[in-house]
């Protein structure tokens, strides 16, 4: 509309329609405002709803005294994180003041998912845990047999009826748990530790690799495993899905790029002799995930060619995070690194000097990511 008469604007937008864009405009700047779950939403692509900021200015710091090696989430204004203690915190987004906390009985390494008021995260205890996002009283925990370290997902029921949420242990099974009640749909035996976060695919699929060195393809309803994919090495990171298509490194040095529908593996990249913990972010031409090379790699989706990689001084597990034209990513050597999606050149870097294992959350105008110093930090435009 720029450059157009004021009166024309205000002719052919009535009162009505102003009021009706207004509350679309409000509608998805609330959605736009959260990252309410492990790679920001239920097909963990890793892209964020903004733009990198043009320099790291850091907003507040918040100091722990234990290790935060797992993604935040943020949601409802607040910012919701596990450390190597045990405890579950909420913090307020604009200010890093800590609203409330809990203790579970082990390190905590998964990221929190945050739906319909409640904060589900799992422990090393092998407890998944319902949590009041208000106010951190719990409402339910569910037992596993084992550690849980991967984030959870969520799934409407086939019914529409219901919330289900969806975690790995190491117990080596996929739970699906009632999100209200906490009580158990169903569970998949695999054979060996389940690390990473499930994806979830629009057509209800639920794809999720292991340390068994297979790709598993799920239905929602039952849990059945409708395909396995060979993936040749045990996978610790989540599978990405775009556009139909699966994206996931493996510890035997490989990203493959993969049809979970007919189950055919289309590319495999392969640089160094190097694994990947890193899960992939996924753009419409690209996929972009960390080595421990100790580089970020952005590999062609079609050809699974290589595109560009870049270079830090440390081991680079965490999950790297598309904003607009920029990538955010952290490193083991200590600094937060914005590098553009274009060419992989460094734009700009943050010098936190703890090793960052943990991956980004990015929104509200806001990247917040943990430190192994014990502190979560927050950078944005001042």
């Amino acid at each position: 509309m720029a450059g157009r008469p004021r009166q024309h604007a205000e002719r052919v937008c009535s009162p009505e329609t102003a009021a009706l864009l207004l509350l679309i405009l409000l509608t998805f700047a609330a959605g736009a405002a959260d990252w309410p779950m492990h790679r920001g939403g239920t097909e963990l692509r890793g892209i964020a709803q903004m733009a990198a900021p043009a320099k790291a200015e850091l907003l507040w710091q918040f100091k722990g005294d234990k290790p935060v090696k797992g993604a935040a989430a943020i949601a409802g204004g607040r910012v919701f994180f596990g450390d190597d203690g045990g405890k579950v915190h909420a913090l307020d987004v604009v200010t890093g003041k800590e609203q409330w906390s809990f203790k579970t009985e082990a390190a905590i390494e998964a990221t929190p998912l945050v739906l319909d008021g409640t904060v589900f995260i799992g422990s090393s205890d092998a407890f998944l845990y319902a949590l009041d996002a208000a106010t951190g009283a719990l409402k339910w925990k569910y037992e596993t047999g084992d550690k849980i370290l991967g984030g959870a997902n969520h799934a409407k029921s086939p019914d529409g009826k219901s919330a289900w949420i969806l975690v790995g242990s190491y117990d080596s099974h996929l739970h699906c748990v009632d999100a209200a009640t906490g009580k158990a749909v169903w569970k998949h035996g695999t054979d060996n530790y389940i690390n990473g976060t499930p994806a979830l695919t629009p057509g209800g699929e639920i794809i999720f690799g292991g340390c068994d060195s297979f790709i598993h393809v799920l239905q929602l309803a039952d849990g059945k495993e409708l395909r396995q994919i060979e993936s040749d090495a045990y996978i610790a990171s989540s599978v990405a899905t775009a556009d139909g298509l699966g994206y996931v490194g493996n510890y035997g040095n490989i990203v493959l790029g993969f049809d979970p529908k007919s189950g055919d593996v289309k590319w495999k990249y392969r640089d160094r002799n190097f694994a990947y913990f890193s899960s992939a972010a996924i753009t419409a031409d690209r996929v972009i995930l960390g080595g421990r090379d100790k580089r970020l790699h952005c590999i062609d989706r079609t050809t699974g060619k290589g595109v560009w990689t870049f270079q830090t001084r440390g081991e680079v597990e965490s999950s790297p995070v598309v904003c607009g034209d920029a990538i955010i990513v952290g490193s083991a050597d200590g600094r937060l690194y914005c590098v553009a999606l274009a060419d992989g050149k460094e734009r700009w870097a943050y010098e936190i000097g703890a090793p960052l294992t943990a991956s980004p959350a990015v929104a509200d105008g806001r990247i917040v990511i943990g430190a192994e110093d014990g502190s979560v930090y927050c950078f944005g435009a001042k």
